[in-house]
């Protein structure tokens, strides 16, 4: 059964892509806080739908929720929101590039966390794939931002490096608190403990982000609403998305999971070569053996 998690990851890994597509098609008619909402708002309905087709149809029983489950919902959420707060005001910086890169270390941080709150450890072998995939997503990053090396060294005292790690830390956050939402139900079907632990999470989140919008920015609220057209197609496949990689975290170690995903990356440089024709640099190159190695390494750690 524990093997099903790495199709599950591949396949949101895949879908995360997609989504990234559509959430073009509403640039510039919503802010990046309004974006961030839309993909809240309109994937919790058909979270919702899930569960119940799960339950009310398949016949499989409701989780019963307790007090850890809520606060890791919650904490889950609000991780996940206050990310993208932070990475809004990482990208204020003149130098946000060097906080761009160190955002990268998600996975690093999800493997020391998964470790202290939900005594998630790594083998190793996962530590080496770990550390690869996370050099070869920094050399994708200085890639990306135009950035050298050395020009990442010298911004290392700067305060926009301890904001990228906090984008990282609060995105590592979130998917702990996650897996720990959903281990923490007991439930017999891990399908049905995981939709329901993302139910219950895009319902706070989408309370959470609704009240602040409510009061301190309701024009944007009312465009989210306007948006509906563009935005439900995103809230399907962010929906989707989100199942595969709740289900996932159920399944495995979190930071496994990550790692795994971190094919996303594989998907978007293939689409860049074979779709756009686009020229592959050395750094690029170097990048993608790294990862690949990476998840090569952490199939046979799992």
């Amino acid at each position: 059964m524990f093997a099903l998690w790495i199709p599950i990851t591949i396949a949101a890994a895949f879908l995360q892509n997609l989504r990234s597509a559509l959430q073009k098609s509403i640039k510039g008619r919503l802010s990046n806080t309004g974006a961030a909402y839309a993909r809240f708002f309109y994937a919790w309905p058909f979270a919702l739908i899930y569960t119940w087709s799960l339950t009310g149809l398949g016949g499989y029983a409701l989780p019963q929720s307790n007090p850890t489950f809520l606060i890791y919902c919650a904490l889950g959420g609000l991780s996940q929101i206050l990310f993208t707060v932070v990475l809004l005001w990482m990208l204020s910086f003149r130098s946000f590039a060097v906080g761009t890169t160190f955002s990268k270390l998600e996975v690093v941080l999800i493997a020391f966390m998964g470790a202290l709150l939900l005594g998630d450890t790594v083998s190793p072998l996962a530590a080496l794939a770990i550390a690869l995939g996370a050099a070869g997503t920094i050399l994708l990053s200085l890639q990306e931002t135009k950035m050298s090396f050395s020009g990442l060294m010298r911004g290392l005292g700067e305060k926009v490096t301890l904001v990228g790690l906090l984008c990282a830390a609060l995105l590592g956050a979130s998917v702990v608190f996650f897996r720990g939402a959903a281990l923490t139900l007991g439930h017999d079907n891990f399908v049905v403990a995981a939709s329901y632990a993302l139910s219950v999470a895009l319902l706070m989140q989408t309370l959470m982000m609704g009240a602040w919008f409510v009061l301190f920015d309701r024009p944007q609220f009312k465009r989210v609403l306007a948006e509906w057209r563009r935005a439900l197609p995103i809230g399907l496949v962010g929906m989707a998305t989100s199942v595969g990689w709740f289900t996932a975290f159920t399944l495995q170690n979190a930071a496994y999971v990550r790692a795994l995903g971190q094919v996303e990356l594989l998907f978007t440089i293939g689409a860049s070569i074979f779709v756009f024709k686009e020229r592959v640099t050395r750094l690029e190159l170097v990048a993608i053996l790294l990862i690949v190695c990476a998840i090569w390494l952490i199939l046979l750690a799992s």
